[in-house]
């Protein structure tokens, strides 16, 4: 499938199912086509009512389904700019703004855009989408067994999968992705916000859903953390490596 067809090439088609596992009952499927063309990014801009970032790759996700009970949780890019803040209250008050608005008219040629307030960061609190309104989370203590993960397991089902990401006009990079791995006895799917705002901050929002195949126990995990960019900056040993290396979450 070529990725350079035309501007309204309507993805996905039935051949883009995506890769799936079957694991003792539970599904996992991942899908990674090209970028968003102009008539689905106008389409997706309408409903959401904010400017898209800068790649979109609004037909990925990644699902983890339980077939016999009908549960299951899908991580996909539209469900996840739905929850980007819309009233402008979060939004970085930063001089960087003005200039993200200016770079934002120009990125999509021959699509009219109007810069409404909302966190052009990208910033989500998003954490799946439920496919069954019958089988919720619920609230709990208990934490993902990290010994388990530990384990040195075969892994019978890897991928990664972007969903979307932004420079922020040069100043820095906002990205969604999910990763997934599968092994004979469970699962762990990582989904990840990652904001670096050169100077001023960096954020992560993780997703984790873990899976016990043997049990049927699903444990999600939210975490969120932030810091500025000057502490991580000190904790580093020179601003280059801030800006280069993305591993530096461990820090924040």
């Amino acid at each position: 499938m070529a990725a350079n067809g035309s501007p309204n090439t309507t993805f996905p088609s039935p051949a883009d199912a995506g890769h799936s596992i079957v694991q003792k009952g539970f599904r996992v499927t991942t899908r990674k086509l090209p970028i968003l063309k102009a008539t689905p990014i106008e389409e997706m801009t309408a409903k959401l009512g904010i400017t898209l970032p800068e790649m979109i790759f609004g037909d990925n996700f990644v699902a983890v389904e339980h077939t016999a009970s009908g549960w299951g949780i899908n991580f996909n890019a539209s469900d996840a700019l739905d929850l980007v803040d819309k009233t402008g209250e979060s939004m970085l008050k930063v001089a960087y703004s003005k200039e993200w608005q200016k770079n934002r008219e120009k990125v999509h040629e021959g699509i009219k855009e109007v810069v409404k307030p909302f966190d052009w960061s990208y910033t989500t609190t998003y954490n799946g989408t439920s496919l069954s309104q019958s089988h919720q989370f619920r609230p709990s203590s208990k934490p993902i067994p990290l010994d388990l993960l530990r384990r040195p397991d075969p892994i019978l089902f890897f991928d990664e999968v972007m969903l979307y990401e932004d420079e922020l006009a040069d100043n820095g990079i906002t990205m969604l992705s999910c990763k997934v791995r599968v092994m004979p006895a469970r699962l762990l799917l990582l989904c990840r916000l990652f904001m670096r705002l050169d100077d001023v901050v960096f954020r992560i929002r993780d997703t984790r859903i873990y899976v016990e195949f043997e049990t049927g126990e699903v444990i999600r995990e939210y975490v969120a953390k932030e810091e500025d960019f000057a502490t991580v900056q000190k904790v580093c040993v020179s601003t280059d490596r801030v800006r280069k290396d993305l591993h530096v979450l461990k820090y924040i």
